[in-house]
């Protein structure tokens, strides 16, 4: 039995989204953010050592990692579901984007997430204005430049298939799905990008979408 170690309102939502679209049977253990620090508990640690989440047991079988779990399952158990065939130009795309979802887009992203922490930070007040001008200076020059480029992007690439690696529905859009509604939580996603926003929305659709939300429990954008 495959085991979905939990994190609410994390990356694990798309593991569990991809069981479903698989319709294979497992079990879900649902682990609760810290609401100071907003991290994993500290039990995820006993699961793997970095006690992050996603992962997976399978037997004597331990799996972290989204892009390796996404994978594992459907070298496991796709039986060439949701993956395009090998020595496909689809099969090079899907690579692609299976990787491009956490190595291109998810690191402005964080960073995005971070430096408007910062700017929230609860600091003295005659330093306020240096650390809101350094957080300000950075997202301009640097995040929100890298944002917008990888959103344009992505914009363009959706111009001539409906999905990431083709004409097909695969686990790249699975693994794609976390970097683009976080740009949608953080206002990145405006009237510029109709092609992701029409994705998003035939994501959001699918049945197997739904009964993940409801396997999971409720769920949003944290990092």
């Amino acid at each position: 039995m495959i085991i979905l170690h939990h994190l609410d309102n994390s990356r694990s939502q798309r593991v569990l989204w991809l069981l479903e679209e698989l319709g294979l049977p497992y079990e879900v253990r649902l682990y609760k953010r810290d609401p100071q620090t907003m991290m994993a508990p500290p039990e995820l640690r006993r699961v793997h050592p970095l006690g992050k989440s996603p992962v997976i047991s399978d037997g004597d079988v331990t799996v972290a990692e989204s892009g390796a779990i996404v994978e594992y399952l459907l070298d496991a158990y796709g039986d060439g579901r949701l993956r395009p065939p090998a020595g496909s130009a689809e099969r090079r795309r899907f690579t692609y984007w299976l990787h491009f979802a956490e190595g291109s887009a998810m690191p402005p992203l964080l960073m995005k997430l971070i430096f408007d922490q910062v700017r929230k930070a609860k600091v003295p007040f005659f330093i306020k204005p240096v650390v809101k001008g350094i957080a300000d200076k950075v997202t301009s020059a640097y995040i929100a430049p890298n944002l917008e480029a990888q959103l344009a992007f992505m914009e363009g690439e959706l111009a001539g298939r409906p999905w990431f690696a083709g004409s097909e529905f695969t686990a790249a859009d699975v693994q794609m799905s976390f970097a683009l509604e976080a740009a949608a939580a953080r206002g990145g996603l405006d009237s510029r990008y109709p092609r992701l926003t029409d994705w998003l929305a035939r994501i959001h659709a699918r049945p197997a979408y739904h009964r993940a939300l409801e396997k999971g429990g409720p769920y949003s954008i944290v990092g």
